[in-house]
């Protein structure tokens, strides 16, 4: 909640555009002065920031986006191997082109991933909570066996017991699965269009009142989606058809993402043709306010790497298409 100081300054930087208003009331996070001054961010200066060890960087080509993404779960699970370590992983689905990539490199390598343990950080669910059928095509089971694992050779990848989804069954003891693992190696993930991490949505900030160390503690359950998830999976996952993206998802919270050892956080929301819905959020998470309403800020303050498309990165500007 804005005070009655920033309410002016809010006031002040609106009318400079010429055009004052307010926000769509199911957006969490209503700072304007914020949202104004993170909009500002350039490219130049979206690398720089206070924590040297959250560290942006930006990579122009699409190939070498998903091959470094590739490349830094297959030198991660090589390492573990050598080492006579269990890889511990959280996977997300989206960004997915990498996992075709890895696997490429995996059975190039003749990499045994019998070390392997991955958790899946989400899974859709419908209206009373039941887990999306791993046959589903929309289901996050299917893309990850279709887009990884099965493109493995069988000699090569984790036994199936050690991959690991958020469904029905297992969700009240998902995080426990993780530590009795000894906590995760890395957690890979996206933004969201709302400022999601996992499905961890924007409003759910709003059930902590401001109270940052609870919200961090906060752990696995089952989630109602925001509109604007909604939304950006019609638009990437279900032909722009937001009558077939369920109403609610199984996730991690914050509480898995910060236990990680390490983080590694990949944005390519860019649709070509110029247009990116990820531009403005991918500077909210990474230089806005570290708040609850933006669930992917809690980034800022801990080691890991966010690594942003070069069209992602572009200025954010109106362009009436």
């Amino acid at each position: 909640m804005m005070n009655s100081d920033a309410k002016a300054r809010a006031k002040t930087i609106a009318a400079e555009d010429g055009f004052e208003y307010q926000l769509a009331t199911f957006i969490p996070f209503r700072d304007l002065v914020e949202l104004k001054r993170v909009r500002r961010i350039s490219k130049q200066e979206i690398t720089r920031h206070s924590n040297p060890n959250f560290k942006i960087s930006v990579i122009e080509d699409a190939s070498e986006f998903y091959f470094h993404f590739a490349l830094d779960i297959v030198k991660r699970i090589r390492e573990r191997l050598e080492s006579g370590e269990r890889f511990v992983g959280i996977l997300p689905v989206g960004p997915m082109p990498q996992y075709t990539y890895a696997a490429a490199m995996i059975n190039d390598l003749r990499l045994s991933c019998h070390h392997v343990h991955t958790f899946n950080m989400d899974e859709y669910a419908d209206q009373d909570g039941n887990t999306a059928p791993a046959a589903w095509p929309g289901s996050f089971q299917k893309a990850m066996l279709e887009n990884f694992f099965l493109k493995i050779a069988p000699d090569l990848r984790p036994p199936e017991r050690q991959i690991h989804f958020p469904t029905k069954d297992v969700l009240p003891h998902y995080g426990k699965l993780i530590e009795d693992l000894g906590g995760a190696d890395v957690c890979y993930g996206g933004i969201g269009w709302c400022g999601h991490i996992a499905f961890w949505e924007a409003h759910l900030g709003l059930e902590f009142n401001g109270d940052l160390k609870a919200f961090k503690n906060a752990g696995p359950r089952l989630v109602e989606l925001h509109p604007m998830t909604i939304m950006q999976n019609a638009l990437h996952s279900f032909g722009g058809d937001w009558s077939w993206v369920p109403p609610k998802a199984n996730t991690i919270g914050p509480r898995q993402i910060l236990g990680a050892r390490d983080r590694s956080f990949w944005l390519d929301g860019s649709l070509g043709g110029g247009v990116s819905w990820q531009r403005f959020i991918a500077r909210l998470v990474a230089h806005g306010p570290v708040n609850p309403l933006v669930p992917g800020s809690i980034l800022q303050e801990v080691n890991g790497r966010y690594t942003v498309l070069g069209p992602v990165a572009d200025n954010v500007e109106i362009h009436m298409a």
